[in-house]
């Protein structure tokens, strides 16, 4: 009877662990559909470096597959090498998390036409980016109206557009707030707060932090918000260090 008491809970103790390393498992793959030949790389950035998890040699059909143990939902890059000397629309941004992730692209449109399915959290994030391109890209338009050579000599129309530009930023900044703090239960919502808009003012960065449930504080960008709130306490405060 003890024998068999062991046995069951060395198969239970052998399913546990099975388990928690699944649920902590991403699985990435697609297609780059004309890819003859190249490397792909999937790669993330633990601090301030970047750094490759894996690579493969893409031989004839373009299909590829990925496979890594993820601590928490975060942004990884799918890097291609296509061997042509050429760096533009190499690098695909994921929002990854457990589970599997597809990619569907093409060689020559690789980072701009993929279709990414798969995670939650890359779907929320694209709703974000999507948005904030729109603003990025009438920045773009307002800053090219003032190489015009008549805007050159008008001081008042130069100030005009500056403050249209400073509107523009200002708007993308208070989008990407709100977009957090009203996304509070995605792994996205911490993402923006340190990455996208970290100088913002402490009491909303604070309110988007407070807003985060359990799971979502806890992750790696969570705790890069904690981290970021106390920095900013201790520079208000230097008696706390």
């Amino acid at each position: 009877m003890k024998k068999l008491f062991l046995v069951l809970l060395i198969v239970c103790l052998g399913w546990s662990c099975s388990n928690d390393h699944e649920e902590n498992t991403m699985i990435v793959n697609g297609r780059v559909k004309g890819l003859k030949k190249g490397v792909l790389y999937l790669q993330h950035i633990p601090d301030s470096v970047l750094v490759t998890l894996d690579s493969l040699q893409v031989q004839g059909d373009g299909n590829f597959s990925f496979k890594t143990t993820i601590e928490s939902p975060q942004i990884f890059y799918l890097y291609l090498n296509k061997e042509d000397n050429n760096d533009i629309n190499d690098r695909i941004t994921i929002f990854g998390e457990p589970g599997i992730i597809t990619i569907n692209t093409a060689w020559n449109t690789f980072d701009t036409q993929a279709v990414i399915s798969g995670s939650a959290s890359h779907a929320k994030f694209e709703e974000y980016r999507k948005v904030m391109s729109r603003f990025n890209s009438q920045n773009l338009e307002i800053i090219r109206s003032a190489y015009d050579p008549e805007i050159q000599q008008d001081s008042v129309a130069l100030d005009s557009i500056q403050n249209a530009s400073e509107r523009n930023i200002r708007r993308g900044y208070l989008y990407a707030l709100n977009f957090a703090l009203n996304n509070s239960n995605s792994y996205v919502s911490p993402f923006i707060a340190v990455k996208e808009v970290p100088d913002a003012n402490k009491k909303y960065l604070d309110s988007i932090y407070q807003a985060l449930p359990p799971e979502v504080a806890a992750s790696k960008y969570g705790k890069e918000l904690e981290a970021l709130l106390k920095s900013l306490a201790t520079e208000d405060n230097p008696t706390l260090e």
